[in-house]
This record gives C-alpha cells, sequence and structure tokens, in this order.
C-alpha cells in the first residue's frame, strides 16, 4: 500500500485535477520522487520541471511540486513521452525519470471502454465500469514499488533561465496586446500569431 503521505499527496491532486484516474497516481508518483531527492515545493524558481507530455499527471507535478506554467519553472516539450525531469537549481542536482510501459498498460477490456467513451457510445453501466476500472489501476499505480514504475536517473543538466517578463506590442488587426517574443512582423506592422496566420491563409488562397 502507498504510505500515508503518499496517499495525502495523491488527494491533494485529485482535488485540483477533479478526478482519480491512472495519469494523476502517476504524476503524483513521479512528484514524490522529486520532492524526496530535489527538497520543498518551488515557492518561487527554486525547482523547475521540463514535461514531455501534457497528460493529466501534469496537473499533479504542478500542485504538489511548485513547478507550474505560470510561474514559467515548468516547461512543456511535446514529445509525448511519460518522461519527467527536475532540477534543483540551489544545488544543481537533476533527476531523469521514466515511466516503464509494461507498469501503467491498461488491459484490452479497459482500452475498450476508454474508445467508446472517447467515441460517445459507451453506455452509462460501461461508464461507471470505466470509472471503476480508472481507479483500480490509479490505485495499482500508487502501490507499485519505485522500481517496477519507473527508471530514476542523475544527470548533469545546464540550468535553464529564469523566466523573463517582456515588453508587449499591440496587434495592428485586433488591437489585442502580445508579447513581444510572440509577435509576427508583415509589412513592418506587429501582428499576433492568429492574425498573422489569417493574413497569410488569404495570401496562399489568392
Amino acid at each position: 500500500m502507498c504510505s500515508t503521505n503518499t496517499g495525502s499527496m495523491l488527494e491533494t491532486a485529485i482535488r485540483f485535477h477533479g478526478h482519480q484516474c491512472p495519469g494523476l497516481a502517476i504524476g503524483t508518483r513521479v512528484s514524490e520522487i522529486a520532492l524526496r531527492e530535489l527538497g520543498k515545493p518551488a515557492k518561487d524558481e527554486e525547482m523547475f520541471a521540463i514535461v514531455e507530455n501534457n497528460s493529466c499527471g501534469v496537473d499533479a507535478i504542478q500542485v504538489l511540486t511548485g513547478c507550474t506554467f505560470g510561474k514559467g519553472n515548468l516547461i512543456f516539450n511535446d514529445f509525448g513521452k511519460s518522461v519527467y525531469t527536475f532540477m534543483n537549481r540551489k544545488n544543481q542536482k537533476a533527476l531523469r525519470i521514466s515511466i516503464r510501459k509494461d507498469a501503467v498498460q491498461m488491459n484490452n477490456e479497459h482500452l475498450d471502454l476508454f474508445a467508446r467513451i472517447k467515441d460517445k457510445t459507451a453506455t452509462e453501466a460501461e461508464i461507471d465500469i470505466f470509472s471503476q476500472m480508472h481507479i483500480k489501476k490509479s490505485n495499482e499505480i500508487m502501490d507499485l514499488p519505485e522500481k517496477d514504475l519507473m527508471i530514476i536517473k542523475e544527470i548533469d543538466l545546464k540550468p535553464l533561465p529564469m523566466a523573463r517578463i517582456h515588453e508587449s506590442m499591440e496587434c495592428t488587426i485586433c488591437g489585442e496586446s502580445v508579447m513581444e517574443t510572440r509577435v509576427m512582423l508583415l509589412g513592418g506592422a506587429y501582428h499576433c500569431i492568429p492574425c498573422f496566420e489569417k493574413l497569410t491563409e488569404t495570401s496562399v488562397r489568392k
């Protein structure tokens, strides 16, 4: 069984995320390791995280480790991998945590129900069964020994730059403020990305 502290962490993650699921359990277990090895949750940018997916587990990481998008100490690399990297800026200790596929793989019935729910063809009874299976799998992940769930490596990592506050520019088309690093120039005028894309799409059609 998972420890009382880990169970409490899961409860905190569920309150933030909205429901219990296997992905949230993974994020909770990963966060537990990061905090145990690297220190307390980040109040500012003392610790940063690099996540390689945008699954449910990232919500657990944000609420439990203090590495958040808003503070700029949570970096998202869209690689579609169950890999999480953390670094303590003070002692420059860094960990790379990868999840073992076999440890979190759902069985065929679970996967079939997941597909039915996504397609909106599941019955109420099937949705209930799926919810029970999701919670059961989540609890199994919480109870797995670390070595069976993940691979933890201490790595050398160059600290990422601290988050910067950038100036805002005004989009010529919509008039909304745009961070200067995201402004697109066209004909010497400033554009936000959506307006720039609309203009260039129109040009291509012509």
